[in-house]
């Protein structure tokens, strides 16, 4: 066997292996934001895999944009070969997310949005997490600075609202970078009952806060260890959501889960 033989045998078996971690990107309208995104992320990506000794894949799961978002992922395609590009009808960031987590190929799956206000290098506290041996470790927004006071009253009474109706000891089950063992996050997903499909996703908040929730409930219910990890933030000023609307409607599905709960409709096996 020569040596062009041997290269192209090694780098076989290297896209068999599996990735170490999956990094998910949900990705609404996100043409002028993403370009930087990609490239800190992929350099993040390159470092991760030095260190472990194993692929890291980047996914973008693109939720039906209407700008240019799916060309700037394709046109970094070829220069970045760890990277995935999933086309979903406009369902919404939960179902999103969920996409995301289902086709996840990684030991580990992150997902992280698109604007980076937790830069990518804390995302290895969250990886830590799950090697020290949590199920889940969900990013904690200390002191979320820069947020403006409506922000923080929103968060606020979400997380009470959230320990009196559904599950507690959570200080921030809303920050947009989870990570879970990948196994995990899709025996969850198993049982959700909010989100599942495209049509239903767009009957709810596009921001969808309560998904979050569901899927903590769930799996404190299945028994699986949850880490709540502090990371640094810092508030982007592009957010999409809307403050009555989407409070007004995640209250509703809370009251949704509890009535599931109550009512027996979920089934907490694993």
């Amino acid at each position: 066997m020569n040596e062009i033989d041997l290269t192209r045998q090694s780098e076989s078996a290297q896209q068999r292996q599996q990735p170490m971690l999956s990094i998910i990107v949900p990705a609404y309208n996100e043409e002028k934001r993403l370009p930087n995104t990609l490239e800190r992320l992929v350099q993040f990506a390159i470092h991760f895999s030095a260190q472990s000794g194993a692929p890291c894949e980047l996914i973008v799961v693109d939720d039906g944009s209407r700008d240019g978002t799916r060309d700037v992922v394709r046109a970094a395609l070829s220069r970045y070969p760890s990277l995935r590009l999933i086309e979903n009808p406009h369902s919404g960031k939960a179902y999103t997310v969920r996409t995301g987590l289902l086709q996840a190929r990684g030991v580990y799956a992150l997902h992280a949005d698109a604007d980076l206000s937790t830069p990518p290098e804390e995302f290895t506290k969250l990886v830590d997490a799950l090697k020290a041996g949590e199920d889940i470790a969900i990013g904690s927004r200390a002191g979320r600075p820069g947020a403006p006071w409506y922000r923080l009253l929103m968060s606020n009474t979400w997380r009470i609202l959230v320990s009196l109706l559904v599950v507690r000891g959570f200080r921030d089950t809303q920050c947009g970078f989870k990570a879970y063992r990948t196994q995990v996050a899709q025996r969850v997903l198993q049982h959700t009952l909010l989100y599942n499909s495209p049509a239903q996703s767009l009957t709810t908040a596009s921001v969808a806060a309560a998904a979050d929730v569901e899927v903590l409930f769930i799996a404190r219910k299945l028994g699986y260890r949850i880490a709540e990890v502090p990371l640094l933030w810092q508030h982007a000023d592009e957010s999409k959501i809307r403050p009555m609307q989407d409070s007004l409607r995640a209250f509703g599905e809370l009251l949704r889960i509890r009535w599931y709960a109550l009512s027996g409709k979920y089934q907490f096996t694993k």
